[in-house]
């Protein structure tokens, strides 16, 4: 019987094997058949004449497209020179075309490539959250103390951002639009629907505040997150009292550190593209400092608005813009005669990476169309679950 057994086993094991032989020499030839052959000589000219021909295409676009963001540029200058001389601007201080469009071949495949082999990405590396966390951590053994639920985040947002002086409605209308009107506190341009997928940019939170933001808030405004801060530790004991204590000490030295160049946006921008730069960016995700943050951001443009003499208080749209572009940029915008608004551009306000980057202004390509796309897109996401509830925390 054991014999039996053993030789029923043995053909067992030679039908299971006479399956496999014919599956491993398929599976191989199959693997054979998706290999890339050599390209044809024939195939390797036309490749390199394509090749040529999209390259310059590409050459022509780029010059095109450099002549005009550097006419962008100018003009911008001209305008600034302007207004600080307390002359009037004119609709041809603006560049009234919209920004070139490549419309050559596309880049050809190259035939002697793996099929299976994929493009190098000309995109550099978006920093992440993780990212930012890890800096933190390394730069300055600093842990950001996250909230425990994203309605904790919005009632410390609430409390500062009311304190400082911002209304409700630019409050919540704000959020809806940078945030989607249901993002949370660590939501990133780019991962707002899908935390799998790519960032677009740095910017993180409830006002989206790019890493160069943080390092010029923390540089300008640090001193007084410092002072807010000290005051809360004061009423505090043991290990609460201890714990904001050594995040304050922690706050000086990135404060330090932000202010180690002069105040210019460039200065920054290059600050904010290290290690201790995006350790800095990393504070947006602290229930403790994060609200400051987001808040001044917008405090700023407020405060902006008024030394330039805007009489009155700005709609959320209105700041949005100066958010969305900048200060200058968005008061520029807001305080042009609205007979101009349906004919410049929306390029004008952009600097060209912030442009490619924002495909909200390319799509709405003059300042009319954007400004009512802000506020329809802000009519529509304030009725979402996270614009609700920070309302909430507001009452």
């Amino acid at each position: 019987m054991t014999r039996v057994r053993h030789r029923y086993g043995l053909a067992c094991a030679l039908i299971t094997l006479l399956a496999i032989v014919p599956a491993a020499a398929q599976t191989a030839e199959t693997k054979h058949a998706t290999e890339a052959l050599p390209a044809s000589p024939a195939a390797i000219a036309q490749y390199q004449r394509a090749l040529a021909e999209y390259q310059d295409a590409q050459a022509a676009y780029a010059a095109e497209a450099e002549a005009y963001w550097s006419l962008i540029t100018q003009k911008r200058r001209e305008r600034a020179a302007k207004r600080a001389g307390e002359q009037p601007l004119a609709l041809e201080d603006y560049v009234l075309t919209q920004p070139p469009v490549y419309g050559g071949p596309p880049k050809p495949v190259d035939p002697s490539r793996p099929p299976d082999e994929k493009p190098a990405s000309s995109r550099p590396y978006v920093p992440v959250v993780a990212d930012f966390l890890a800096a933190a951590k390394q730069e300055f053994k600093f842990v950001p103390r996250q909230p425990q639920s994203e309605g904790e985040f919005k009632r410390a947002y609430a409390e500062v951002a009311l304190a400082a002086g911002l209304r409700k409605e630019q409050i919540v209308r704000i959020y809806s639009f940078e945030a989607g009107g249901n993002g949370g506190y660590d939501v990133q341009a780019g991962l707002e629907r899908d935390k799998s997928g790519r960032a677009i940019t740095t910017a993180l939170g409830y006002n989206q505040l790019l890493a160069t933001n943080s390092v010029e808030v923390v540089a300008e405004s640090g001193p007084h997150f410092v002072q807010a801060l000290a005051a809360r530790a004061a009423a505090l004991s043991g290990p609460e009292k201890a714990a904001l204590e050594n995040k304050i000490a922690v706050l000086r030295k990135m404060i330090s550190f932000a202010r180690s160049v002069p105040d210019a946006w460039n200065e920054h921008q290059a600050l904010a593209g290290t290690s201790k730069g995006l350790a800095i960016h990393a504070l947006n995700l602290d229930v403790d400092i994060g609200p400051y943050l987001q808040t001044q951001k917008l405090m700023d443009s407020v405060v902006f608005a008024r030394r330039k003499g805007f009489p009155e208080t700005l709609t959320a749209a209105e700041l949005e813009m100066m958010n969305l572009t900048g200060d200058g940029n968005g008061f520029d915008m807001i305080t042009m005669p609205h007979e101009w608004r349906s004919r410049v551009p929306t390029a004008n306000f952009f600097q060209r990476g912030g442009y490619r980057d924002n495909p909200v202004a390319q799509r709405n390509n003059v300042v009319a169309r954007l400004i009512a796309a802000t506020d329809a897109h802000m009519d529509r996401e304030i009725k979402l679950p996270g614009s609700r509830e920070l309302a909430a925390a507001l009452q």
